[in-house]
């Protein structure tokens, strides 16, 4: 155990010194008091600073800081000329001694920020804040926000811990405190005057913020595996048999799937006892309901039995604000455990800040659907915003706070939740749902960046209405838009979560089955390869929960010194090696044009081909079938192949490598739902790439370190060098393999839509090494730049020879025969240089040879477009 405790800690290379045990009450030597302030020293870049007029200083867990309890980090106390001087290695805090309350004559923090010694004082705004994330996004088109009565404004992200100046003052002065029951509720601060405050000085180790936090305000959890599956929703009342149909069709397209979500319609949605459009505490009648709709889900256990059946997992929406009605099953046996008077048939109220209630809901409504076969809740929001019993409490992070630790209590899997955001602290509670959108380019243009600002308060899991949910103002947009449709897909694909949703509105269809071809089997692609990329997405999240860096995070945590870090604010990092900027602007001739930024150093534009040089910003053009997508010269990405589902056993593991230099990297592994993780029911697996002096390439799968439940011994696997030309020969654990056209144990073969060369190794028991070695031929190492590029070339000819056969009765042999090369570098390899060599000479004639062609000018022009 010792030993996969060092490796796990040599994979993130975090610090060492920082303990998360959820212990509110901070080590006695890392705190100094000087009469009515205290400071407590954190880490070497967090310190909190206490003032309380009466000195009775809090220890209890507040709803954001529920830790202090860390390894002491060295620090320095001095006293001079009256002032107490605490130093760390990174802060220097000076006060003014039995001065009282902190203010800027009396406080003062120095740290380092970009190599030069920035200050701090009580009230100086910070200015360069990068912001973090907002509530909901209901009706809104990009950042503009309908509001009834006014029209649009524009809405205003909260504060982020990560700013430009350096630091942040989280002030907890006021936030509401955790009590010490078994369920912990919540607590108001006593009265009195006080300063609560955590001083964040971190210069530009923006990660380090992000990390410090973690410690205090919690881990973000890591989801459950099928979280980063394929979700369908829809608003629309389907029934029982309609969702059979669906997932059908699902099947039948080779569509996967894990998570069914079924909105409000589930329940009963009318109350026979009133003609009113609102209920008694003012609530819209017909949105809170807790029985299910018999005339659609006859037998609702047979259909959640049907659902498991299929290893679909399954959530029910909830709008709790109207309390428990009288028409309701369990209204009866819920108004006796409230001592609840029935005898005007009023409902129960709701008020999620009253534990009897909040207990009864869970046990006498909830957990019995759970059991039934509910995984977990969709949370929507309609309640008013504060509770009625406690002056200022936030109902949404009240009830997002009950309803995940209502799950981390009772049962072993692990917590999951999918509701709106509370405000900060809400990170421990996962899966954002970010509202009701227009469907809009705006819309689409928004939420890349939307998405990886909320890391900088540790909201790494949004969840958007991908393709759009509604149309507003009567907007004449073509809620069907396939364009628009295929690349929100492709922005889910490369996002925290997979979802596709809309209203009840029989305009919008999120189908994907029903587009025209060009359109649909970009979108069935989508889902494929997030799918593919589930062991690099999981092995990423597991790294969130050690770091607090979520995968979707801004360029300018691995670049603060560079302005296009801020500058670029639809790019962002997918987890570590990949750089994505979604297409969020109509195609023009045949393409959408983008402005990316690479960073210094090589960079393989996945769906062209193209290894680029960074430090300098492009304008590169992308087919529908092309997405922005850019990854570290030499990354292994570990990947899947095709699958149906995520919450079983995979035996087969794709070990993807990019052109480029040396790389390693590990794939984390788990059971996928227990709670384990937190310990040690986890695993590792070393993965490493070496470009050999004599030109050849060695990558080694070493043996897995660390163990789980219903662990895998063995599994085959599959090697895959993107982008490279036709090896000389292959050597699996020393021993040569032959080529196969076939795909078989034990061999190799290449595949010349995509110059990738496929190496399978059959059932391997994930204790022993696994050693390939890659030889080429001195040709093909001085010529491998002939490659560049290739991948991105092949794809256009299709669209072009297509357009051009739908066109013309006749072709010249020479576009045929240049359109063939993949299949002709597929079925000998041998002649990869001459094939390539052959097929960049060509290509570069075929836009004069199509000038010359007989056909229509407007057909002309846009296969000669599909070529630039």
């Amino acid at each position: 155990m010792k030993n996969q405790v060092l490796f796990f800690i040599l994979f993130f290379s975090i610090n060492v010194n920082a303990v998360q045990n959820n212990n509110p009450v901070a080590n006695p030597l890392s705190i100094i008091i000087d009469k009515d302030v205290r400071f407590t020293i954190l880490t070497p870049e967090l310190i909190r600073m206490e003032w309380d007029s009466l000195g009775k200083f809090e220890d209890r867990a507040s709803f954001v800081v529920i830790n202090r309890y860390l390894q002491v980090p060295k620090f320095k106390r001095e006293e001079l000329d009256g002032w107490l001087i605490i130093a760390t290695e990174k802060l220097a805090i000076k006060y003014k001694k039995g001065s009282g309350k902190f203010t800027s004559e009396n406080l003062q923090v120095s740290f380092a920020n970009r190599g030069d010694k920035s200050f701090w004082k009580p009230g100086l705004p910070n200015n360069g804040n990068l912001k973090g994330t907002y509530r909901t996004l209901d009706r809104c088109d990009g950042n503009l926000q309908y509001i009834f009565n006014k029209g649009y404004e524009e809405i205003s992200l909260e504060d982020g811990l990560i700013s430009k100046d350096g630091w942040f003052l989280w002030d907890d002065s006021k936030n509401f405190l955790f009590d010490n029951s078994e369920w912990n509720w919540v607590q108001t601060r006593p009265s009195g005057n006080r300063q609560d405050w955590y001083f964040f000085g971190y210069g530009n180790g923006y990660r380090n913020a992000l990390f410090d936090y973690t410690q205090i305000a919690g881990n973000i959890p890591l989801p459950p595996r099928f979280v980063f599956g394929y979700w369908w929703s829809r608003y629309w009342n389907y029934s029982d048999q309609e969702l059979r149909d669906l997932v059908a069709n699902i099947e039948q397209n080779q569509i996967p799937l894990d998570v069914l979500v079924i909105d409000m319609d589930w329940h009963t949605t009318e109350s026979p006892f009133t003609k009113s459009k609102m209920d008694e505490f003012g609530q819209r009648i017909g949105w809170t309901g807790y029985t299910w709709n018999k005339e659609l889900f006859p037998d609702p256990a047979r259909f959640l039995a049907w659902t498991n059946s299929m290893k679909i997992k399954t959530t029910l929406n909830l709008h709790p604000a109207s309390g428990i009605a009288p028409y309701e099953e369990k209204y009866p046996e819920f108004a006796k455990a409230m001592n609840f008077d029935t005898t005007g048939l009023h409902n129960i109220p709701f008020e999620c800040a009253d534990k009897q209630f909040m207990q009864n809901l869970f046990d006498i409504i909830l957990h019995p659907y759970q059991e039934q076969g509910i995984d977990f809740w969709w949370l929507d929001w309609q309640q008013w915003i504060y509770s009625k019993k406690v002056e200022g409490l936030s109902n949404t992070w009240w009830l997002n706070y009950c309803f995940f630790t209502d799950m981390e209590r009772n049962g072993n899997h692990r917590p999951l939740l999918y509701h709106r955001w509370g405000g900060m602290g809400n990170h421990r509670y996962q899966i954002g749902f970010s509202g009701d959108t227009k469907i809009s380019w705006k819309s689409l243009d928004y939420q890349p960046y939307f998405t990886s600002t909320a890391s900088n308060v540790g909201y790494g899991y949004w969840s958007h209405d991908i393709g759009g949910h509604m149309i507003l103002d009567n907007d004449t947009i073509d809620a069907r838009d396939p364009e628009l449709y295929t690349r929100w897909l492709q922005f889910a694909t490369f996002s925290p979560i997979f979802r596709t949703h809309s209203t009840k509105d029989s305009r919008i269809r999120k189908e994907m089955w029903i587009y025209p071809p060009y359109y649909r089997n970009c979108m069935f692609d989508a889902v494929d390869i997030r799918y593919a990329l589930a062991p690099y997405i999981y092995t990423m999240a597991r790294k969130t929960y050690d770091t607090g860096v979520s995968i979707c995070h801004p360029l300018y945590y691995e670049y603060p010194d560079k302005q296009e870090a801020y500058d670029f604010k639809n790019e962002y990092f997918f987890g570590d090696n990949m750089i994505v900027l979604p297409v969020t602007a109509p195609e023009k001739d045949n393409f959408a044009t983008v402005k990316v930024w690479l960073p210094d150093g090589d960079w393989y534009e996945w769906f062209t081909g193209n290894l680029l040089k960074g430090g300098q910003t492009y304008e590169r053009k992308f087919l529908i079938n092309e997405i922005p997508v850019y990854i570290k010269a030499g990354a292994i990405i570990p990947m899947y192949p095709k699958i149906m589902n995520l919450q079983q056993p995979i035996d087969e593991l794709i070990v993807r490598v990019y052109p480029g230099g040396n790389f390693e990297t590990k794939l984390y592994e788990d059971n996928g739902d227990d709670k384990d993780y937190t310990g040690n029911g986890f695993a590792f697996t070393k993965l490493k790439s070496e470009r050999v002096s004599d030109g050849s390439l060695k990558l080694t799968v070493f043996p897995r370190e660390g163990s789980y439940k219903q662990m895998s011994g063995s599994r085959n696997y599959e090697f895959q060098l993107f982008g490279s030309l036709a090896p000389q020969s292959v050597a699996v654990n020393g021993k040569v393999v032959p080529y196969s056209y076939e795909k078989a144990d034990n061999t190799w073969n290449y595949s010349g839509k995509n110059l990738t060369v496929h190496i399978y190794v059959p059932k391997t028991s994930c204790s022993n090494k696994i050693t390939v070695q890659v030889y080429y031929s001195p040709e093909s190492i001085a010529k491998a730049d002939i490659a560049n590029g290739v991948i991105a070339k092949l794809n256009r000819l299709k669209y072009c020879t297509a357009l051009l056969k739908e066109n013309s009765r006749m072709l010249p042999g020479i576009i045929s025969s240049t359109e063939i090369t993949d299949m002709k570098l597929e079925y000998s390899p041998a002649n990869c240089i001459q094939e390539i060599e052959n097929f960049n000479r060509n290509y570069s004639g075929l836009s004069e040879l199509i000038q010359s062609m007989k056909i229509k000018d407007e057909i002309r022009v846009k296969a000669i477009n599909y070529l630039k």
